[in-house]
Formats: C-alpha cells, structure tokens, sequence
C-alpha cells in the first residue's frame, strides 16, 4: 500500500492523480472521483494551498447492514445440510481425508433427521496420541474423534457453549483438556462464566 507520509517531497500533482484513478497494489482504483474531487484532495495531501475550497463526498457504493444470516422460517440456515463440519486434510496431498457432519439439533434428530451440523465457532486440538478434541458448536458439546479416520470417540454436553480452541497441559504426568465454556458470541445461546477442564485417561 502507497504510504501516505511525505507524499509532497515523492509526487508531483499529476503523478499523484493517476495513482488515484488506478490505484496500486492493496490500494484498489478510485476511478470514480470527479475532476474537482481529485484536486481537493491532491491539494490536500500534496499540502498545496488553493483559492478554492472543493469539499471531497463520496457515498459509498457497498455498506454493511449488520451480521444477518440467511435462514428459514423456523430459524435453521436456509442451505442444505450439513450446516458445519470438521475436516481433515492430508498435508501432502492437499486432499480431503475426512469430512464429517459437526454439531446437531436435538430437536431435528429427534424428527429422525440425519445429523446436520451446526454453525460453529472455536477451531481443533490434536493430542500427540491422536485425539482431536473441538468444541465449537451451538449444541455446545465437546468431542473427541480420531484424527485418522474422523470416528466420534466422546462428547459430553458443556455447561455453556465452548467457542474457542480448546487448550492442553501436563501435570505429574497427566495430561489435560481445558477450555472457557461461556457460551454467547455470534451464535446468541445462553451465557455464563466457566472454565472446563478434563483429564486424559
């Protein structure tokens, strides 16, 4: 990106134009100024003193309207299953090892839906033994699978949901699982204030 400092003593007016109409680099194009717009603010950052004072608007072509998701009428994203998974990749292929539908609706398996996946937040930890342990989900369960085949090994429900990484420590010679179980965030369920921590058998 052009640095903006002492852009006098490096440009002259009509260099600095025509980086403006077609940018460079991460600086995008602003093709779109007007004449006028142009010399206010080349005046401007070129610190050269006019007798007539343009002032620079310009709307914005794009805005954001807030963190909206595309659902249904009863709430469920209004894509087809699954709605997140977890996946392995082969780091020397580059392929897909594994891939499997994470996190469910209760309400939905109880109907007989397969497993869907839930939105989720909080990426996975690998053990040394082969356990991946992510949490993550809305349904807030912590799970365990087997890193080479993608095999659910446990879970267990949370006391809130577990949107983070989890983290894992050895004490005399035990190893550990902890995460903060707070629940809230993005996915809006209940909140609380808990750190969850399991021992490796």
């Amino acid at each position: 990106t052009p640095p903006l400092t002492a852009l006098d003593t490096r440009y002259t007016s009509t260099q600095l134009v025509e980086l403006i109409r077609k940018g460079r680099g991460a600086m995008p194009a602003f093709a779109q100024l007007e004449p006028d717009e142009l010399k206010s603010l080349t005046d401007y950052l070129l610190k050269l003193k006019s007798e007539e004072s343009v002032k620079v608007h310009q709307e914005p072509a794009y805005q954001s309207t807030g963190y909206n998701k595309f659902v249904d009428e009863e709430g469920y994203p209004n894509t087809r299953p699954p709605w997140g998974t977890l996946n392995a990749i082969d780091l020397k292929s580059g392929k897909i090892k594994w891939k499997i539908p994470l996190g469910e609706y209760e309400e939905l398996m109880a109907k007989g839906i397969p497993q869907t996946g839930t939105e989720n937040f909080g990426g996975p930890l690998v053990t040394a033994g082969g356990l991946v342990f992510i949490a993550a989900t809305r349904d807030s369960k912590l799970r365990a699978f087997d890193k080479d085949t993608g095999e659910l090994l446990w879970e267990t429900k949370l006391p809130f949901g577990g949107y983070s990484t989890p983290a894992t420590y050895m004490v005399n010679n035990k190893q550990y699982i902890v995460l903060p179980a707070t629940g809230g965030g993005k996915l809006a369920t209940p909140t609380g204030d808990t750190y969850v921590a399991f021992a490796l058998e």
